[in-house]
Order: structure tokens, then C-alpha cells, then sequence
């Protein structure tokens, strides 16, 4: 079966009735654990960006804190898997703001890491390429957000 485009999504959506929408939505959620976390994000957390950015912070803190310090191999795997999570999130919100404050926290915990990521050349790539990252997003944001947000990446560097 071809997924049609859309487009097509879109004016079928506006011949269904609210009560059709819902039942799409509720049986859209059911597949897919993504679609469920980005209807929970659209529906009780888009309001509080504030709060959600809080609460992605908490599971960050809190996947630092499981990660197997046994070995960088380990290491490796799981703030990779932490980063993944992060642009997950990201894509929830589509705000650039809220996509630099949590890089940006990722980046601050990973410098607080122990053992340091210094000794690790993918470790240090991967930070380094985030730090490029969140400054080109810096770039498109508002001045006084850019100021804010530059300082607090200086700190990092």
C-alpha cells in the first residue's frame, strides 16, 4: 500500500466529521509509541513549554545517571541514545529554543561527565559537533535569545 501525501491528508481530513478526527487520532495512537508521546506533547504539554523542557530534562539527568561507566564502548552507546532521545523531543516541539536549551544541556552534562570525555576521540567528536551545531541554530533565533544562549555556550568551550 502507497501512503498518498498530505495534501490529500489534509482535504480528506476536512470532509470527517470531529467525531471521525477523534477516532482517526485515538486509533493513529495505538500504533506507535511516537505518535502517542507527540499527541500527549500536543495535547497536555505545548502550552507549557517551560515545563516540558523541565521534564525532558529530568529523563536526561536521569539517563546519565544509568549509563554503564565500565567502558567508553558503553559509554558511547548510551549518550548516543541519550542524544536521540533529545532530537525526539525536539521534533515535538519544533521550537528552535527549546532544540538549543536541551542541546545545550546535553552538552553541560557531558562535560560534567565522569570519567571525562577527553580521553575519547568519538566522545569528543560528537560533543564538538553538537557545540557547532547549537550555533548555527543560535544564529536563527532573536537577538536577545542569541546573546543568552551564546554566553551559556562559551561557558562549554
Amino acid at each position: 500500500m502507497k501512503a498518498v501525501s498530505v495534501t490529500e491528508i489534509k482535504k480528506e481530513l476536512k470532509e470527517r466529521t470531529h467525531q471521525d478526527v477523534m477516532e482517526l487520532c485515538l486509533r493513529l495512537s495505538r500504533f506507535k509509541k511516537e505518535n502517542k508521546e507527540l499527541l500527549t506533547y500536543l495535547l497536555f504539554e505545548s502550552h507549557d513549554e517551560d515545563g516540558y523542557i523541565q521534564t525532558v530534562k529530568q529523563e536526561i539527568d536521569t539517563q546519565f545517571e544509568t549509563i554503564n561507566r565500565d567502558s567508553f564502548f558503553y559509554i558511547k552507546k548510551s549518550v548516543r541514545k541519550i542524544l536521540r532521545l533529545i532530537k525526539k523531543y525536539n521534533r515535538y516541539s519544533l521550537k528552535k529554543e527549546t532544540e538549543v536549551e536541551l542541546l545545550l544541556y546535553f552538552c553541560e552534562k557531558l562535560n560534567d561527565f565522569s570519567p571525562s570525555i577527553d580521553r575519547n576521540r568519538t566522545l569528543m567528536n560528537l560533543y564538538d559537533r553538537q557545540i557547532s551545531f547549537i550555533q548555527k541554530k543560535i544564529t536563527s533565533l532573536h537577538e536577545d535569545l542569541q546573546y543568552d544562549y551564546t554566553t551559556q555556550l562559551e561557558g562549554l568551550k
